[in-house]
């Protein structure tokens, strides 16, 4: 991963947002739940192990995008799905979906100046004053002259009642932005808040540059400490020309007393429309730059009755590769068995799963994606070009760290309260005993740091499950302490290496719960919507005209 109770009977849910968007006709059918509940799947404890430990072994060097781990990792999948007898799940009967990588690393230092309504020109330094990065369309950028403003947060959310932009043209400006989301939104980050939006508003206006203004010194140095390493995009990706940060010291040096007060207006309501900050901008970027080839994997079991309507299993294949130096031990290997060989491995078996059961009604593709470690790049390049369209696209189940843990009481997702999927997810959960809740950690915004997240930004209801706390033995007094140290001893280090002792309790509970969850989608003639509070909901009704 990239670093997020339903007691309610699921008809009513349904019946209720299918008054308030009459696209979402009727309520899955008692016959979609029959089939799921009547459904028996065997998912193994010794497969999954057998999976985790090649595909975490020494030979495969980490899984970095464009390296042997490459080859070897996505050779072994076609080789699982073709021995299941799944279909390639590609475009013209092709396994693979090509996704290049480009990775930008500076060549210099960037050079930035800014001029005032004086016409004096004053030096930015590097580092001090200002961070700056190349876009992914081009690697040398030298512009001068850029009008500055600021637009508050960047967002725009009419739903909550707030605009940063209004009717403003950004064409040849470069827009400042507040980090983070608005107070009134919540403390724990949301969709307003992500990169992601920030960077669709401002180019839909044309932007030339986006500016993040860091109001906090930790963040600052942050942002210092990461603009001199290289980076990784998805070549030819939509973004500014550059982007970058300034501190609040450089922020009010060129802005003045007029951006202070722009800046304590936005933190209680939307702006209407950018301030004018009467500066313009110079910068000169080079970076080098190389390209990696990669591939996302897809493989599919095809609708009986609905073949171009779609659910979609996901996880990550990749991990990051080799230490630049090796441990105590001389192990330079990060294997990444938890991350995320486990939540590849729980695929195979979904498929497996689904291949042995009642043959869905929608179409089923496990999607496998490249370069989640370094951005969410092989989703992202997915949403952006998919191969099956995200209107028609019923749900998004992503599988990111199966849990390693003895039986729990709760089933743990990310954002909880987005879609009805949870919904349908608690009533199986009921049946096992257990109860949908959250994370545990909203605040660290996991919804949005995980494959998942691009198939919500494009409108689509996605869920992802989490290690669960509540332990049956112990409960959250011995899950707690053991989820933590769990993390704080393998998440991205060289430690995260197959094991045969793998607690697989938990993780067999879920797979179940994710398949019944994945079969009822299929089976059921309704569409899954977000829930009335959930951001995605505009996006999504967008396109509720391509499926009626």
């Amino acid at each position: 991963m990239l670093l997020r109770p339903c007691s309610i009977a699921l008809a009513t849910l349904f019946l209720v947002a299918s008054v308030a968007r009459p696209v979402h006709a009727a309520p899955p059918s008692d016959d979609a739940f029959a089939t799921a509940s009547a459904a028996t799947p065997e998912f193994s404890a010794g497969r999954l192990s057998d999976h985790i430990k090649y595909l975490a072994s020494d030979e495969l060097e980490g899984r970095f995008p464009g390296l042997i781990g490459e080859r070897l990792t996505l050779a072994y999948l076609q080789a699982q799905y073709e021995a299941l007898g799944l279909e390639p799940g590609g475009r013209n009967g092709s396994w693979l979906q090509p996704v290049d990588l480009v990775r930008f690393t500076p060549e210099r230092p960037p050079t930035a100046g800014w001029t005032g309504a004086d016409g004096v020109r004053h030096d930015l330094v590097s580092g001090e004053d200002v961070t700056l990065r190349a876009g992914a369309a081009d690697p040398a950028v030298k512009l001068e002259g850029l009008p500055i403003v600021f637009a508050g947060y960047g967002v725009v959310a009419p739903e909550r009642g707030w605009d940063d932009y209004g009717a403003a043209d950004l064409s040849g400006k470069v827009v400042v932005i507040l980090r983070g989301q608005p107070e009134s939104m919540g403390a724990d980050p949301n969709f307003y808040g992500s990169t992601e939006h920030k960077m669709q508003e401002a180019l839909k206006r044309g932007a030339a540059g986006v500016l993040t203004l860091q109001l906090e010194e930790g963040r600052w140095r942050r942002a210092v400490g990461g603009a001199a390493r290289g980076q990784m995009t998805v070549k030819g990706a939509s973004d500014a020309r550059f982007t970058g940060s300034i501190n609040m010291a450089t922020g009010t040096t060129l802005g003045g007393i007029a951006l202070a007060h722009a800046v304590e207006r936005a933190k209680t309501a939307g702006l209407g429309g950018p301030v004018d900050l009467e500066a313009r901008l110079d910068v000169d970027i080079v970076e080098t730059t190389e390209v990696i080839h990669s591939n996302n994997l897809l493989a599919r079991i095809p609708g009986t009755t609905r073949p171009d309507e779609y659910v979609i299993y996901s996880a990550h294949w990749d991990h990051i590769g080799k230490a630049r130096q090796p441990d105590a031990e001389g192990d330079d290997i990060y294997n990444g068995a938890w991350d995320n060989a486990s939540g590849t491995a729980g695929l195979i078996e979904m498929a497996r799963a689904f291949k042995a059961g009642p043959p869905p009604e929608r179409t089923v593709v496990f999607l496998h994606v490249t370069a989640e470690e370094q951005g969410l790049l092989g989703s992202e390049a997915y949403a952006a070009e998919p191969i099956y369209p995200l209107a028609r696209t019923a749900a998004d189940i992503n599988i990111d760290m199966l849990p390693f843990t003895p039986a729990t009481r709760d089933v743990a997702v990310f954002g909880v309260g987005k879609s009805e999927l949870e919904d349908i997810l608690g009533r199986f959960a009921a049946a096992q005993g257990r109860t949908v809740t959250g994370d545990g950690y909203p605040r660290e915004g996991f919804y949005y740091r995980s494959d998942h997240f691009n198939f919500a930004a494009g409108g689509v209801p996605a869920l992802m499950p989490w290690s669960g706390r509540d332990f049956v033995e112990g409960g959250m007094e011995a899950g707690t302490p053991s989820y933590e140290a769990a993390m704080g001893r393998d998440y991205h280090k060289l430690s995260d290496e197959w094991r045969a002792d793998y607690d697989f309790t938990a993780a067999l509970q879920n797979l179940d719960l994710l398949y019944r969850l994945g079969l009822t989608v299929a089976d059921s003639e309704t569409w899954p919507a977000w829930k009335p509070t959930a951001e995605f909901n505009a996006i999504r009704d967008a396109t509720a005209a391509e499926r009626r």
